[in-house]
């Protein structure tokens, strides 16, 4: 960037951030309803699905069941016209502890179905005897539940994240003014990816939740702030070599913008990958972290550069750099004098830790059933608890079975010990409630007839088998996309080879730390079906993004001073902005623990590790020991051109 330009960069950077503030007034898209998005479009449960929507509108809603319980006997007296307002028949169990009220619930949407379900319960606990409650569940109170519980969250997750960011660069910089320009300029780019990703996906007939928005939200915050860090890192380094902040800008803009690039189309690449996912929204989620990490990498080097700008080099207070002022480093010197003395040993040291923390990945297993989705237990979750004990042939979340054979098929399940309960036909489908085995099971006593085995336990069925062949595709898939796209910026075998092996490493260490900590601390029954997947594709598109950092700026420094020294001379130039980068992107992924379902604390607490570990074993100590021990081999076939050093 010349001189000039990086003066015409503050008007620049001013219109840009102004434009994106006003795209917010436009507001986000509006999430489909569908509820097939969550499984993939070719499976059981999906099909039955669609094959409801076939039943008139009149008939287009959800099943719910109100749930009256009390301190003794219940009165079926004083309770029937109560059920007859709800509009269902009152049935009470053998003993009278417990009664039922079977409804459906109207609605149009996700939005809708949680209202009405919500003056269901106002309507069920309205006017009842002394010593009565009233409780909903089934399908369609989960499902309000399930939307319920991110009420205000995304607001909170925002907050959270914004609080993390916002101590760390003061902890960063230890300035009282600087921090806030990188939280302005990400907070704005974060917004506004909030409303882009929704157009986008609409605009492509995407699927996306109130959980893509969570993850997107962190993931902005996070890459978006780890560029701000890097590029104010080296634009603080050049003010200590030029006297006018534009010129120290245009030397720090060239390879900053290089290294983020790299870095941002890396990680576009790592969740291109999602789009290979057999479930809907996961496609979408990789959708949306396309245009996130695009959004962030635009406001981080054309927008913050430019605000930099505006202000002199007092920005920086106390701590302003000087001219001819050398930076202090000391720290990671001696880090660096540990690594070059003993690189064989640290190497070692590293990869036993690495290996230990696998360990657990051996003993992962995955599935979480509908109660065990949510952190805290919502009513339709406990009540479904109730039901089961008390109307031992009733499920909450019953399967509904499509056929054209339905005496056949209502035959082998009862022959099997399934209550079947005949429903409203859906175009020349049979509709079958059944109540009793497992998914699994029906589908294996159905096999060999035209029947589909749907419902809510069923489409978790079917999307745990889904996250399990995507697992298989997506995990190879990525790491050669990464390897490839190493291979082209570094124009190298040997780095590439060696840096997407730590990424995997780091990945399953992560996982197998992971592990431990969800079940055995937090005390969750095991993984849900996403988090493996989701962890792993953010993980190695994120994690590499330290190694970039440090190599590409390691044979920077090589041309001039060899691999060996140079990679150590990156080590000392970036171990703070790195350090402080890694730790930030681990606190906000952490933050998605404030969100109220399992599977994001999960992937968070995964993340959280991973980043960890790969900024503070792989980034500092690993790679740095591999270089000084294969020296320039690293950069095999290829290799670095060696310049005369800039004596300014």
């Amino acid at each position: 960037m010349k001189t000039s330009t990086a003066r015409a960069f503050r008007w620049l950077a001013l219109l840009l951030l102004i434009l994106g503030i006003g795209a917010m007034s436009f507001g986000a898209a509006t999430a489909p309803a569908s509820p097939t998005a969550t499984a993939p479009e070719n499976v059981d449960s999906t099909r039955v699905a669609e094959i409801l929507e076939q039943r008139p509108d009149d008939d287009d809603g959800g099943a719910a069941i109100v749930l009256f319980t009390g301190d003794g006997p219940l009165d079926p007296g004083a309770l029937g016209a109560k059920a007859a307002e709800l509009g269902g028949p009152l049935i009470p169990n053998e003993d009278l502890s417990a009664a039922l009220v079977p409804v459906t619930v109207e609605s149009e949407g996700l939005s809708d179905n949680a209202d009405r379900v919500a003056q269901l319960r106002s309507d069920a606990a309205a006017g009842l005897p002394a010593g009565v409650t009233a409780q909903v569940t089934g399908p369609a109170a989960i499902q309000a539940d399930l939307a319920g519980v991110f009420e205000g969250a995304n607001f909170l997750l925002l907050a959270v994240t914004g609080a993390i960011v916002a101590v760390l660069l003061i902890i960063t910089y230890r300035s009282p003014v600087l921090w806030l320009i990188p939280l302005l300029v990400i907070g704005v780019a974060d917004r506004l990816a909030a409303i882009s990703f929704t157009w986008v996906l609409d605009a492509l007939g995407a699927s996306w939740n109130e959980s893509t928005s969570g993850i997107l939200s962190v993931l902005v915050f996070g890459a978006g702030t780890n560029y701000a860090l890097l590029l104010i890192s080296r634009y603080r380094d050049e003010l200590h070599r030029y006297e006018d902040r534009f010129e120290a800008m245009s030397a720090a803009w060239g390879p900053t913008v290089r290294t983020v690039f790299a870095s941002a189309f890396t990680v576009i690449l790592g969740v291109a990958c999602l789009l290979l996912s057999a479930v809907p929204t996961t496609r979408g989620l990789g959708l949306a972290s396309m245009v996130g990490i695009a959004v962030a990498f635009i406001f981080a080097v054309f927008v913050l550069p430019g605000i930099l700008l505006l202000f002199g080099r007092w920005i920086f207070w106390p701590k302003i750099p000087r001219l001819d002022e050398e930076p202090d480093h000391r720290f990671w010197d001696r880090i660096g004098g540990l690594v070059r003395s003993r690189p064989a040993p640290v190497a070692a040291v590293s990869l036993v830790l690495l290996g230990a923390a696998s360990l657990g990945a051996l003993q992962i297993s995955t599935g979480l059933s509908q109660a065990e989705q949510f952190i805290e237990t919502p009513e339709s979750i406990s009540a479904a608890a109730v039901l089961e004990e008390k109307f031992p042939d009733q499920q909450a979340t019953p399967a509904i079975v499509a056929t054209r054979q339905a005496q056949d098929v209502t035959a082998a399940l009862e022959s099997a010990g399934a209550t079947v309960r005949p429903q409203d036909p859906a175009g020349d489908w049979e509709i079958l409630q059944v109540a009793g085995p497992d998914t699994e099971e029906l589908r294996s006593t159905l096999e060999g007839t035209d029947a589909l085995v749907g419902g809510q336990d069923a489409q978790l069925y079917d999307a745990e088998a889904s996250a399990a062949a995507d697992r298989t595709l997506i995990f190879p898939v990525i790491l050669l996309v990464l390897l490839i796209a190493l291979m082209v910026l570094l124009r190298s075998v040997v780095a590439p080879v060696l840096m997407t092996a730590t990424v995997l490493l780091t990945n399953v260490a992560a996982l197998g730390l992971g592990w431990w900590v969800s079940t055995g601390l937090l005390g969750f029954e095991r993984f849900d079906a996403s988090t493996p997947l989701y962890a792993y594709v953010f993980l190695v598109a994120l994690g590499i993004d330290y190694s970039i950092f440090l190599i590409t700026r390691a044979k920077e420094e090589a041309k001039t001073h060899g691999t060996k020294e140079g990679v150590l001379r990156s080590l000392s130039a970036t171990g703070g902005v790195i350090t402080s980068a890694g730790i930030l992107l681990a606190a906000v992924f952490a933050a998605l623990g404030v969100l109220p379902l399992v599977v994001l604390a999960q992937v968070g607490i995964v993340i959280f590790i991973g980043v960890l570990l790969d900024t503070l074993v792989v980034r500092t100590l690993l790679i740095p020991a591999l270089v000084q021990l294969l020296g320039e081999k690293f950069w095999w076939p290829g290799g670095v051109k060696r310049e005369a050093v800039d004596v300014r």
